[in-house]
């Protein structure tokens, strides 16, 4: 009988882990894409849907630090399970590599998520641009978001200040938001924005500090959002767990 057990247990374990292996949508090889904007390459890679040839004017979500939301994150795989599973509809993922791909000890994410506009005009005129002409996405603003954590959170943060125009849904894991201490005020002294909001952050020595202060900026100006705290740091065993929280709430069905 004990043994009977440790076999159903082993196979419910192993259902409930395929997703881990079978992936139904495709993952693209890196690409690269030429940016005057930047001046300089970038690498990123790409996850469309089962059935991708008999969709259209799908959702797109654009993740910063893409090539750690892949390889830690699996993400590709926690988006082809909810997809396969109906709890959210087809969408296409975007994995931005901020690292240069000419030369990957060169992590360029301190300069590019740290407020700074020419990356947002980046995503604006070019890459967007580019995934709509490649891929078959929506183009309209409420089906687009942008995702990130710790500095990639403070992006996701600025994109809603500063890119609002193009991005409805903001994916805000662990931000560390000290080096634009004005991030506050974007959502603070304005009317709100057009935009929303997935909250998330550890209380363990995490960024539980910026991520509370903004959901009061955010509660403040009645904002759509939703705030998850974990009793986790700044890791992965926070991240991973919480980005089916963050597909759902974005594209649930």
């Amino acid at each position: 009988m004990k043994n009977y057990l440790i076999v159903i247990l082993l196979f419910i374990f192993s259902v409930s882990h395929a997703k881990s292996f079978e992936l139904q949508g495709t993952l693209s090889n890196n690409q690269i894409i030429s940016s005057r904007v930047l001046d300089y390459d970038l690498w990123y890679r790409v996850y469309t849907p089962p059935n991708y040839d008999e969709l259209s004017d799908l959702p797109v979500i654009y993740l910063t630090d893409g090539q750690w939301y892949i390889e830690s994150g699996r993400m590709h795989e926690e988006i082809d399970f909810l997809i396969t599973q109906g709890k959210i509809k087809p969408i296409v993922a975007v994995f931005v590599d901020n690292r240069d791909p000419h030369n990957l000890k060169d992590n360029r994410r301190n300069k590019q998520f740290l407020g700074y506009d020419n990356y947002v005009d980046f995503y604006r005129k070019e890459l967007v641009p580019h995934i709509e002409e490649a891929y078959k996405v929506s183009d309209r603003q409420v089906d687009r978001g942008i995702m990130g954590l710790s500095f990639g959170g403070l992006n996701a943060t600025y994109f809603g200040a500063k890119g609002s125009d193009v991005f409805h849904m903001l994916g805000i894991q662990s931000p560390a938001l000290h080096p634009v201490p004005d991030i506050y005020r974007y959502y603070e002294m304005r009317k709100p924005l057009p935009v929303k909001i997935f909250l998330s952050t550890g209380s363990k020595n995490d960024t539980e500090v910026h991520a509370r202060r903004l959901k009061e900026s955010l509660e403040l100006k009645k904002y759509e959002f939703k705030y998850i705290e974990v009793d986790e740091g700044h890791n992965w065993r926070n991240w991973q767990p919480l980005l089916d929280d963050a597909l759902i709430y974005f594209f649930g069905t």
